[in-house]
């Protein structure tokens, strides 16, 4: 065969399995896309709805009301609720209550108990029932959202919203809520949150004092590393506020391509550990906390740790927030 009828034969090669690549993502697609279903399909049946009717009013009404309507705790239906988790697939709705309800004493329904709440709280919500009860597999749940579609509420115009300028540079915004804030996650590498607390030594009143066991007899273990994963996420875009400055009193780069990459990673690696700590799982945070800590290497190794100085030094510093 000919150089040429060698470079044909092979383009023409290139073309068939490119094509058929697209055809394979395509009806990938298409199977994925029919296994996904919408409470609207008739889910659960009336049955299993009733006993988790009984359930919620023995563990959950007193903080979300009789009508699921809200009190101390967020409303179960209604548009408030939608906005939350109408495009959430139903296994996550499942693991929130298994995992973390009810809030005094978490941790104890059985995966069958948090179905049967799920398809009480679609019943209320007006969803129809079906034929088939709603699995208590985690599987099953995921291929199952609440209704398509669905949109979070918008927030307020523009001209309605306050501005805040920056009230610290940089370094004080890492140091007051990102350094500690992740600490308390990556101490769960080694410290399980839901492990019963260790009772001090004599005198540890007066210890120095430790993030780690700040909060203890206010807030459960697992608690306090939600709140370090929001916030981790919500301070993300603290690192975009227009006009912050470095320590060194350069303007934080908010504009670049790349600063603005960082931030965006930083978000998303606090929604990560969110996630997994609603899990409760120690192994689960573990991981997410890798998440975290590139999210922090990726920015770092470009604007903080200057290349070429010795630590301390501070032509280090001065040289910070410049890439």
């Amino acid at each position: 065969m000919f150089a040429s009828e060698t470079l044909a034969y092979n383009r023409r090669s290139m073309r068939t399995l490119v094509a058929a690549g697209i055809l394979s993502s395509l009806l990938a697609a298409v199977v994925y896309a029919q296994q996904i279903r919408t409470a609207n399909n008739g889910v659960y049946t009336d049955s299993q709805a009733a006993r988790g009717r009984t359930l919620y009013r023995e563990k959950c009404a007193a903080c979300h009301g009789d009508a699921l309507e809200g009190k101390v705790a967020p409303p179960l239906a209604g548009s408030a609720f939608l906005a939350g988790w109408g495009t959430q697939p139903l296994s996550e709705l499942a693991a929130k209550i298994r995992n973390t309800m009810p809030a005094d004493n978490p941790g104890k329904l059985k995966a069958s108990e948090a179905a049967d709440v799920v398809s009480y709280i679609l019943q209320a919500g007006k969803f129809p029932s079906g034929r088939n009860e709603l699995s208590a597999d985690e599987g099953a749940q995921k291929s199952i959202i609440l209704a398509a579609g669905t949109r979070q509420a918008t927030a307020a115009p523009a001209s309605q919203t306050p501005a805040f300028p920056a009230a610290g540079n940089l370094a004080q915004v890492m140091r007051g809520i990102l350094f500690p804030s992740s600490n308390i996650i990556f101490n769960v590498q080694t410290n399980d949150p839901g492990a019963p607390a260790k009772p001090g030594p004599a005198g540890a009143a007066t210890a120095a004092f430790s993030w780690t066991d700040w909060g203890a007899g206010i807030y459960s273990g697992w608690q306090i590393v939600d709140y370090a994963a929001v916030a981790v996420a919500e301070s993300a875009p603290l690192m975009l506020t227009p006009g912050r400055r470095c320590e060194n009193g350069k303007p934080v780069p908010v504009d670049r391509p790349d600063w603005i990459k960082f931030s965006l990673e930083l978000a998303e690696a606090g929604r990560a550990a969110y996630r997994a700590s609603q899990m409760r799982s120690q192994q689960a945070v573990s991981d997410a906390s890798n998440q975290l800590a590139d999210s922090c290497l990726h920015c770092h190794e470009v604007y903080r740790d200057k290349r070429g100085f010795r630590p301390g030094d501070p032509a280090a510093a001065a040289a910070r927030c410049t890439p």
